[in-house]
């Protein structure tokens, strides 16, 4: 099967993204561009590296309405709660919608959208045909939404991918305690997207490491759905993300309390801090990494590191991968995940090819297969 796929919002950060990697995709013929910033515009002039590269766009950048009745799957990479008017044509037209906004990855929870994003929904209606896009945990509700009829994908976050793929393992095995669990994350600079701002300004951000959003960052309640979503129990979690002075990645840090048996006395466990870690605690971190290596043995584009090894941003940079190293604390009670990926690629553009390999019943990694780029 041959597709002609149409990306609206093309002119941005993912939206380019998504250009460079349908360019290469195997099934696509034909590209239809949409931006208002650049409208008339060659996609050139907004990014030259496109330059010598662009036979499969079909013509200049257009309207949103031309790409959708040209298109037979839609991409769509803009700001949040501008997109359900474009969605709405689609299903119309019974075409595939792929959303990287945050519209549809709540499904009928609108509350909830509309407490963290300040607006409700203009057509609730069309979450009947909506379904979250992380395909390691939703690929079979893909699959059959797919085969049902018109389908909209909200693809998910960056931050809540790296998240939820860095937990999952643990979550679904009832490995976790009781305990809050902690993700503390650091995101490149293009995860504030194209728009100018005083944060992402080089001054501010150069030599420079910060939180941000503490305590109130949009994605935590999509973090927190989707660990009670893998786990009957609700733990409560505590989010932090940081900017840090790279272009591109991010690294999410997971401390999960594990289950342990109870202690004689509570300063049992204190006596073990100042301790390096025993012979006990490396088995019990071996057999984690062992579970987490079998959890994830048929995913494509999740890499459990060898045991002892350390997830980087470094070593995902441009590919569709999640690389994920396996740790426990010095007392064996807290088990500590780090979880890289490149936040435009499989915590965007990527992971929306991705679900739309999946749509189509395509090789899943039909267009994903790039080794990353190490500089």
């Amino acid at each position: 099967m041959q597709l002609k796929a149409g990306i609206i919002g093309a002119a941005g950060y993912a939206g380019a993204e998504l250009v460079r990697m349908l360019l290469g995709h195997p099934q696509i013929t034909e590209l239809h561009l949409s931006s208002v910033s650049f409208e008339g515009e060659p996609i050139e002039h907004a990014y030259p590296n496109f330059l010598g590269n662009t036979g499969k766009i079909n013509g200049r950048l257009k309207k949103a309405e031309a790409v959708i009745e040209a298109a037979d799957v839609v991409f769509a990479s803009l700001p949040h709660g501008v997109g359900e008017t474009f969605a709405k044509s689609c299903v119309e037209k019974s075409k595939p919608f792929i959303d990287l906004s945050a519209d549809f990855r709540f499904g009928p929870d609108e509350s909830t959208f509309a407490a963290w994003y300040g607006k409700g929904y203009q057509y609730p209606e069309l979450r009947q045909c909506s379904v979250y896009g992380l395909p390691e945990l939703n690929r079979d509700a893909v699959k059959r939404l797919a085969a049902s009829g018109t389908v909209i994908i909200g693809n998910p976050g960056c931050y809540p991918t790296a998240a939820t793929l860095g937990a999952m393992p643990a979550l679904a095995h009832g490995l976790a305690g009781d305990g809050t669990i902690i993700i503390d994350a650091a995101s490149g600079i293009t995860g504030g997207g194209r728009e100018p701002a005083r944060a992402y300004h080089y001054p501010e951000c150069a030599d420079n490491v910060s939180p941000y959003k503490v305590g109130s960052h949009r994605h935590t309640p999509e973090i927190s759905r989707n660990f009670a979503g893998i786990s009957a129990a609700i733990r409560p979690i505590i989010f932090t993300p940081h900017l840090v002075p790279v272009n591109r990645g991010i690294l999410a840090t997971i401390y999960i309390p594990l289950t342990r048996p109870p202690t004689d006395t509570p300063l049992t466990a204190l006596k073990t801090v100042s301790r390096p870690p025993t012979q006990e605690t490396n088995a019990k971190a071996k057999d984690i990494h062992t579970l987490y290596t079998e959890f994830y043995k048929n995913e494509p584009f999740v890499r459990i590191l060898p045991f002892g090894g350390v997830a980087s941003t470094n070593h995902v940079r441009q590919s569709n991968y999640c690389d994920i190293s396996v740790h426990l604390d010095q007392t064996g009670s807290t088990l500590i995940i780090a979880s890289a990926i490149d936040n435009m690629v499989k915590g965007a553009a990527g992971q929306a090819v991705q679900n739309m390999n999946i749509i189509f019943g395509f090789e899943e990694s039909a267009g994903l297969t790039a080794i990353p780029a190490l500089f």
